[in-house]
């Protein structure tokens, strides 16, 4: 199938502090020289031209890291000079991911004269105790104050939440979700705390200092009772951990379920780009320094190129979208791997109450979405 959407992600490495959960390619250091970092990012958007060009840009987004730590002037540069080899779409989307921290809060302005039409604001938790368990650095009154600053000065704005924290019960994430609900924002997007290796949480648990999470059931019913929530409150659940009213879901991150190409720019960034006829995953140095003096000294920070198989497309592909209440298109299926899913294994997960299946596509029901591993693994293997 043709690829037609294209986006461009921007990673921005560095933090105040490092979240004990977090497992992303993030760093706590201030000690940037934003000159350097705003001619090594437009140096790569160049080299990446040469490969890319042409194509109209439909998303762009800053994650991170902590991007509300990005001087506007170099976010505002990124988008320019992205427009000047992608051509933005007139309705493109441009993300950034922010904490609701004051001195975060005070670029807002600048981040939308630079051309920022959406922001993703980290709220984690309406509760300041944990908040302060999971390392964040603003109290639940900054987050309050954040939502209310970027609904003024923003077209669009998300916010991020965590459930599953240590000793947090059913009744808490209810009235927590419903406050967050009141703000109006067009998107939510709720996760649930997963304890990753590598991580101070991870070390936590693995010495059994990590107490009070909760079991599979509760989990299970946290997730249920945002599905229910939300839903009365006018968002659909458009993907297993993201809601949104109409209009409003994340089209930066359709690209990545849909799996159309991306450019993944800065340390650790990974993307997804064709190239005459084939298709690439691409990563690129995970150390700052290393992506920045490789950049500066040939314009490109990518470690690594992997051309993929058709059925390696075709798997991610299954595995992308049904994550998604659109569900899987089995045609795009078929045609990237050859041969249809197994109809047999089909049925049997549409017995139990995991798939429904209409002519043309396939979708994971509310139960399946909870085992969605597990229905993954019955289809591939």
């Amino acid at each position: 199938m043709k690829v037609t959407d294209f986006g461009i992600y921007v990673h921005w490495p560095f933090c105040a502090a490092r979240c004990p959960y977090c497992d992303f390619n993030a760093y706590a250091d201030q000690s940037f020289d934003p000159t350097d970092w705003k001619r090594a990012f437009l140096l790569q958007l160049d080299h990446s031209a040469a490969e890319t060009g042409g194509r109209k840009c439909r998303s762009v987004f800053f994650g991170g890291g902590t991007p509300s730590l990005m001087p506007p002037d170099l976010v505002g540069a990124v988008i320019e000079r992205i427009d000047q080899h992608w051509q933005l779409a007139t309705d493109a989307e441009i993300t950034l991911e922010a904490n609701p921290s004051s001195s975060d809060a005070a670029q807002f302005t600048g981040y939308r004269a630079g051309g920022v039409n959406r922001l993703s604001i980290g709220v984690q938790s309406l509760r300041n105790r944990d908040l302060a368990a999971l390392g964040r650095l603003h109290t639940a009154e900054e987050a309050r104050a954040a939502v209310v600053l970027a609904s003024e000065i923003f077209p669009r704005v998300s916010l991020d939440l965590i459930y599953g924290r240590q000793n947090q019960s059913l009744e808490d994430w209810e009235a927590e979700l419903r406050e967050a609900l009141q703000w109006g924002s067009d998107h939510l997007s709720l996760y649930q705390l997963t304890i990753e290796e590598g991580t101070a949480f991870g070390e936590r648990l693995k010495s059994g200092r990590l107490d009070g999470l909760p079991d599979g059931d509760l989990a299970a019913e946290m997730q249920l009772k945002a599905i229910e929530i939300c839903g009365d409150s006018g968002y659909h659940q458009y993907e297993i951990s993201n809601y949104s009213r109409p209009g409003g879901e994340s089209r930066h991150n359709l690209i990545y379920w849909r799996c159309h190409d991306y450019l993944g720019i800065g340390p650790g960034a990974h993307g997804r780009i064709s190239v005459a006829d084939r298709r690439a995953a691409t990563e690129t140095h995970l150390s700052p320094s290393q992506w920045l003096s490789r950049v500066m000294r040939t314009g490109s920070g990518e470690s690594c190129r992997r051309w993929l198989s058709a059925s390696e497309q075709a798997e991610e592909y299954l595995m992308m979208s049904l994550r998604l209440a659109e569900g899987v298109d089995l045609a795009r299926y078929s045609g990237l791997n050859g041969q249809e899913l197994c109809a047999e294994r089909i049925a049997e997960l549409e017995r139990q109450g995991l798939l429904r299946r209409t002519a043309d596509r396939l979708n994971a029901t509310a139960g399946g979405s909870l085992v969605l591993n597990s229905v993954l693994s019955t289809l591939l293997h």
